[in-house]
């Protein structure tokens, strides 16, 4: 999620015309200069390995970090690249939605969750979980659910194993460590969906972690599998 600019608040709206000119490239690329890629996803329909959920941050495009071809990832974007837990009542959730049509219907061998450093969404969390949540009519809501997986996923055990949720000093001075810890949290999650764990445990699904640092260019993963991010190493 994006920092909220106000140097361009009440002044004139910014060109956008070099978008245009980024699909023209795209088409003189994908539609003239190499057609049979595109003519085959149109005529044979998409069939992408991976699906990749992340955050909606103008920073960190997914197709773009991993150089990707039209067709390679299927890929759902919110704020903070949140899963919400499965609840099948809470009839409008595009984040359910997409995993499902990905999962169920077109039967992706990945599930990607792409975090990142700097991230606004987790910034509103910390800055809610002290008391100073955002004015807002969605994001802080939103943005909620995950507190309680990055306490938890930061917690330490006391003397009968039991964990003892991360204090929220901790975790407002650690914004790195909450964000791959919601990471954490929102792979937890994907297991909550009945239809996710079921192809996992047959083995015809692995679950990613993925955390891209803005400051160094560097990635973090997990193991398949697992949930303790790393950095890659050349």
């Amino acid at each position: 999620m994006a920092h909220h600019d106000h140097a361009h608040d009440g002044g004139a709206c910014r060109d956008i015309s070099h978008l245009l000119e980024g699909i023209k490239r795209f088409r003189q690329r994908f539609y003239e200069d190499n057609s049979e890629l595109m003519h085959r996803l149109v005529d044979q329909g998409q069939s992408p390995p991976a699906l990749v959920i992340s955050c909606s941050d103008s920073r960190v495009d997914p197709t773009l970090l991993s150089d990707a071809d039209p067709g390679q990832l299927f890929v759902v974007r919110n704020v903070a690249n949140l899963v919400p837990p499965y609840d099948p009542a809470h009839h409008f959730d595009g984040a359910g939605a997409a995993i499902e049509y990905a999962v169920c219907h077109l039967k992706v061998d990945h599930i990607i969750v792409l975090g990142h450093a700097h991230c606004g969404g987790i910034k509103a969390m910390l800055g809610g979980a002290g008391g100073q949540w955002l004015q807002s009519d969605f994001i802080g809501n939103w943005v909620s659910m995950a507190l309680d997986a990055s306490r938890l996923q930061l917690s330490e055990k006391d003397a009968q194993g039991q964990p003892l949720l991360a204090p929220l000093e901790r975790l407002k001075d650690n914004p790195a460590l909450v964000e791959r810890a919601s990471v954490a949290g929102s792979l937890k999650n994907l297991m909550s969906y009945p239809w996710v764990r079921e192809r996992v445990e047959a083995g015809n699904l692995v679950l990613h972690g993925w955390w891209f640092d803005l400051d160094s260019g560097d990635l973090w993963t997990t193991e398949p599998g697992g949930t303790q991010l790393m950095p890659v190493l050349d």
